[in-house]
């Protein structure tokens, strides 16, 4: 049953931020009174095998909807197959000033500069440990506003440290334009300084834990064919589990007039599907399915879903296609895939 095209005229009439809260503690709240079935995507089996994990379905919800872990048993009733909280920092921080969320409906496109708003990695910890969803949990990790560049890697090990046993997999997150200087760590002696440090801890981890627990690096849309290329070689020197794409971009080219377009922050949605997919292009090019590419970027209905696998992405992730579609999108995607038992979208 699709309710929500009754109730996004009302929500829609709320400041984005206000609405985003009220939705999701609604969802919440259908959730805790056992409604959840009336909007839960129902559909065959599509498990796939991705990082070593058995995902129920190959489409997830992305980072950034549930910072804190507040709602993850409501999210996860929707019907995705994982469930992505965060992004988290070691220490709580309010993010940048308000208004930071915009909505351009006439793009199907939100710009946000929210800047890591959290309540910090141990809230994060203590919400996630309630739960009881049993499925895939990711955790994207970023670095405070106050820590310094140089710094950042301490930031980064804090939050796989203490994440690395709650979490099914870890995204971090180096490819957000609201944190200053935050897509530095994409170039340079910087990424490598810190994926060597974290594959280094994960190795301890896994030895102190009994437990692997993949990484999965998220990067921007915004980087060329040359530095999709660089970043592909180091991911597959270091041994990293997953990539993600893409982030939101800071591109306004295709949204150009709009009364928004020049308020600062990423934008994501069907704007960005492009770009997104042919990052996802040039990642599948490199990476020669040595490492799986989960992709997220612009999927407003399920062609842009296939349009990401036929580019080479094992998983998907949707965010503000939930918004302007709702949960029908979810079933709308699920119901387009062909059932599969035998996990061969594996990597």
């Amino acid at each position: 049953m699709n309710f929500y095209p009754a109730i996004r005229p009302l929500l829609f009439s709320l400041d984005p931020e206000t609405a985003h809260h009220v939705t999701l503690d609604l969802l919440k709240l259908a959730h805790l009174s056992g409604l959840s079935n009336l909007i839960k995507a129902h559909s065959e089996s599509r498990a796939v095998e991705v990082m070593g994990l058995k995902f129920e379905n190959p489409l997830g919800l992305a980072a950034g909807l549930d910072k804190n872990g507040d709602y993850i048993d409501a999210l996860a009733a929707l019907g995705f197959g994982f469930i992505e909280i965060g992004t988290v920092t070691p220490r709580p921080q309010p993010g940048n000033p308000k208004p930071r969320l915009f909505r351009l409906p006439e793009y199907q496109a939100i710009i946000n500069r929210m800047g890591f708003n959290n309540l910090g990695i141990d809230h994060l910890l203590e919400q996630a440990g309630k739960r009881r969803h049993t499925g895939i949990l990711g955790i994207n990790i970023g670095k405070n506003a106050d820590t310094p560049l140089e710094q950042a890697t301490e930031d980064y090990l804090i939050g796989l440290r203490k994440s690395y046993a709650a979490a099914s997999y870890i995204t971090i997150n180096i490819s957000s334009p609201n944190t200053k200087n935050l897509r530095q760590l994409q170039q340079g002696d910087e990424i490598k300084r810190l994926l060597e440090a974290l594959k280094n801890e994960q190795s301890l981890l896994h030895a102190q834990h009994g437990k692997y627990t993949p990484i999965a690096v998220k990067i921007a849309p915004d980087l060329s064919d040359t530095e999709i290329r660089h970043i592909a070689s180091l991911l597959l020197d270091f041994g990293i589990d997953g990539v993600i794409a893409t982030n939101t971009t800071i591109a306004r080219d295709k949204i150009q007039g709009h009364i928004h377009a020049e308020q600062s922050g990423g934008l994501s949605g069907a704007p960005v599907k492009d770009a997104a997919t042919n990052v996802v292009k040039g990642l599948a090019d490199a990476l020669q399915n040595r490492i799986p590419i989960i992709a997220a970027g612009g999927i407003l209905c399920a062609a842009d879903a296939q349009e990401k696998f036929d580019a080479g992405a094992s998983l998907i992730q949707i965010y503000s296609g939930l918004i302007y579609r709702g949960p029908k999108l979810i079933e709308e995607i699920l119901d387009s895939l062909p059932p599969r038992s035998d996990g061969d979208r594996s990597l």
